[in-house]
C-alpha cells in the first residue's frame, strides 16, 4: 500500500490502529469505525472550542459544522 503525501494526522491514525490490531493478539476487535471516531473526534472539538475561546458559532465555522451539531456534540462528549 502507497502511503504517500499522508498528513501527520493520517499517519497518527494508521499507526494506532495498526497497533490497536496488534495488540489484540487473537481477540475479536470492537466496532473500530466508532471507535476511532471518538477517539479522535471529543479532543478535536475540545482544542477547537479552546481555540475558538468557547464561541460556540466560530467554533462550528472551524470545523465547518452547524452550531447545531456542534451543540449536539458538546453534550454528547460532555465538553463545556
Amino acid at each position: 500500500m502507497s502511503i504517500i503525501n499522508e498528513n501527520e494526522i493520517a499517519r497518527c491514525v494508521r499507526q494506532a490502529v495498526e497497533g490497536y490490531f496488534n495488540d489484540l493478539d487473537g481477540e475479536k476487535p470492537h466496532p473500530i469505525y466508532d471507535m476511532v471516531i471518538r477517539s479522535v473526534e471529543k479532543p478535536l472539538i475540545e482544542l477547537v472550542m479552546n481555540h475558538a475561546q468557547g464561541n460556540q458559532t466560530r467554533a462550528a465555522e472551524l470545523l465547518g459544522i452547524n452550531r447545531n451539531t456542534l451543540r449536539n456534540k458538546l453534550k454528547q462528549y460532555q465538553i463545556k
